[in-house]
């Protein structure tokens, strides 16, 4: 398998960092590129009728489809560093991003990838929401909005190959990359920029394929724990 096996790209949550680095990574690797994104098309994840509207009209099948979506703060308010940081509705915001609108994506998929074919579906995760990795606790929102789309992939993958044998959906932790996303908690952590991460990203799609469905990966390739 190579990175250019790809031809019909579908890319959601494009103005993202990652999300517009992944667009012109497929584009200049030759490939037809779809994008959808809160900035350019509207498209908002926390409004099931707008997700609803945008994916009906996307016509398939695509080879790949990544949903590049997240957010790590809302509203103005981070991670939480102690049980008694605990909010509701900043806790009802990281699930309605980070793990609802996923979900209201992945319901499209297996319309929008052949069944006969061997596409792959990735969704960006993050290694803090794995439960058998958390050495050091806090972030009490985004780890566990993280874990339930973690979740919510794994199910996925296991109804998708019911149907698209040839098919892959997984959970993708890009690593660390400078971004807005990021740019207050890097702290001492290495980042790469938008590009490389692109790249890395690319090169472990490219051997993705049935006998991955359901896996957690890094962006080296590597399984994570969930």
């Amino acid at each position: 398998m190579t990175e250019n096996r790809f031809q019909r790209v579908l890319i959601v949550g494009a103005s993202g960092g990652i999300g517009r680095a992944m667009v012109n990574h497929y584009r200049e690797s030759g490939a037809e590129v779809s994008s959808l994104s809160r900035r350019e098309d509207g498209f908002d994840l926390t409004v099931p009728a707008t997700v609803e509207a945008h994916l009906v009209a996307q016509t398939g099948p695509f080879d790949l489809v990544i949903v590049a979506t997240g957010a790590l703060e809302i509203d103005g308010k981070g991670p939480e560093k102690s049980l008694s940081h605990i909010n509701a509705d900043a806790l009802a915001r990281q699930f309605a991003i980070n793990a609802i609108g996923p979900a209201l994506i992945l319901r499209h998929v297996p319309r929008l990838m052949d069944r006969q074919g061997a596409g792959v579906c990735a969704v960006l995760s993050a290694r803090v929401g794995s439960i058998g990795d958390n050495r050091a606790g806090g972030w009490y929102g985004y780890r566990a909005a993280k874990a339930a789309v973690n979740q919510i992939v794994r199910t996925g993958a296991i109804e998708l190959a019911r149907s698209h044998k040839g098919a892959a959906l997984i959970a993708l932790h890009p690593g660390t990359v400078r971004t807005k996303f990021t740019e207050n908690y890097l702290g001492r952590h290495p980042a790469v920029a938008p590009e490389e991460a692109a790249a890395n990203i690319a090169r472990v799609l490219a051997g993705i394929g049935p006998a991955q469905t359901g896996q957690f990966f890094d962006w080296k390739g590597e399984p994570v724990p969930w």
